[in-house]
């Protein structure tokens, strides 16, 4: 029989009813959303055979709501319960996606009609994930956020390694707007994982509210205030913007100027994908080992290293050479990104009161993903005028000097990142 400092004892992770929940139905539906999120720009590049301005514009649109709604959507959800927004944006997603196999079968399917379900997986996206972010540390207790997060993106990692390579060899035997329907599924298993869940979250009263215009200013205050976040925020943003022009002109650098089939881009993804299971699971003892806070500058300069890899692939002698460079870039910079990750996400958690969390996530999220629709809007142009691999480089570039912001700052040689406590001192 329990003890009663047993009884009252919070449950850990692993015994934690709502968090495996959470927990398995991420894993589960990311499975879905790998395998299924290779075929839209398979459908633009392949299908549609869409221009370089073409594709810069659809990833125009499937980002431009975090710049257009970033700031309002983290003031309203720190009004409404998280979970309730997180399972709407599940269900809007699913049906959003839907339209494609649907309009494909009828034979009407139009460059167009991609551009209109990005803009709406966009939104629903920006609530899902301001939400999400601002929900684990409800869930769990603040000794557990790291942990949790390092479980949560580890999973979504594992799902990076199966999903693409499943999807790109699922391309050779059905139609690219058929596997769209996997990503439906994996929105709406998430959704019936997250109804399961049974938290403790009230819903601000009106009272409790300020105008939408002041609560905004307090999350952007926020993140101005801290320092670390501050410079975090930067190098992000620039990061994001850089990242974005690569990754926008990926699929037409690996399908069409380096002539690799769909299967063989997501078996690349999925194996580089691999260095994102082997930095979320090196990051605590990286941490112990060199510090916490310079984790972040050492992945930020990685990454931007990394990234040159890409472009470099078109020197390479051949394909198997070629196929080789873009599995090692995708590994380092998947490593990077979540040794990045998983230490800056968990600290902002920690030091920001929960009342503002909402806010805070919605801020910096605006402004390092609000980077994104103009980024892909950029490398659309640019790469219309000047070409696909000038455009890649200029981007790796931009990459390279976002470390700059967190490579010169208190955080080299931090040994501890701070935490509630000490959050004063840094503001």
């Amino acid at each position: 029989m329990a003890t009663a400092d047993e009884r009252m004892t919070p449950p850990s992770l692993s015994r934690d009813r709502n968090f495996r929940h959470l927990w398995a139905g991420e894993t589960i539906a990311q499975f879905g959303v790998q395998i299924g999120q290779i075929a839209i720009p398979v459908i633009a590049v392949h299908l549609l055979m869409a221009s370089e301005f073409q594709i810069g514009l659809l990833n125009t649109f499937a980002t431009a709501a975090f710049l257009l709604i970033g700031l309002p959507a983290g003031a309203w959800v720190d009004r409404w319960l998280k979970r309730r927004v997180m399972i709407a944006a599940d269900l809007v997603r699913a049906g959003a996606l839907t339209a494609i196999p649907l309009l494909w079968y009828t034979d009407a399917l139009q460059i167009w009609h991609l551009y209109a379900v990005a803009a709406v997986l966009g939104v629903a996206t920006t609530f899902f994930d301001v939400s999400y972010q601002s929900y684990v540390p409800i869930l769990v207790r603040p000794d557990q956020i790291s942990s949790a997060n390092s479980r949560l993106e580890a999973s979504f990692q594992v799902a990076r390694i199966a999903g693409p390579g499943v999807g790109g060899l699922a391309l050779k035997v059905i139609s690219a707007p058929l596997l769209v329907i996997a990503d439906a599924v994996g929105y709406l298993v998430s959704a019936l994982f997250l109804a399961r869940i049974r938290d403790t979250e009230v819903r601000r009263t009106p009272a409790e509210r300020d105008s939408l215009l002041r609560e905004i200013g307090e999350g952007l205050g926020f993140v101005w205030r801290h320092d670390l976040i501050r410079r975090i925020t930067l190098c992000t943003a620039i990061g994001n913007f850089g990242m974005t022009m690569v990754f926008t002109l990926a699929p037409l650098l690996i399908l069409r100027t380096l002539g690799f089939e769909p299967w063989m881009m997501g078996l690349a993804i999925s194996v580089g994908a691999v260095g994102g299971i082997v930095g979320a699971a090196l990051t605590p003892a990286l941490s112990r080992r060199i510090g916490e806070g310079t984790v972040i500058p050492v992945a930020a300069v990685g990454m931007g290293v990394a990234g040159f890899l890409l472009p470099l692939t078109v020197l390479a002698p051949t394909q198997p050479a070629r196929f080789a460079m873009l599995v090692v870039a995708e590994f380092a910079i998947s490593f990077g990104v979540l040794a990045y990750n998983v230490t800056q996400v968990s600290m902002r958690q920690r030091v920001c009161p929960r009342a503002l969390l909402g806010r805070m996530n919605a801020s910096i999220r605006c402004l390092v993903w609000g980077v994104m629709p103009i980024s892909a809007f950029v490398a659309g142009v640019v790469a219309s005028q000047v070409g696909v691999v000038p455009t890649v480089w200029l981007g790796c570039g931009i990459s390279f000097v976002a470390a700059a912001p967190v490579l010169f700052s208190p955080l080299r040689g931090m040994r501890s990142l701070p935490d509630a406590e000490t959050a004063q001192q840094l503001r």
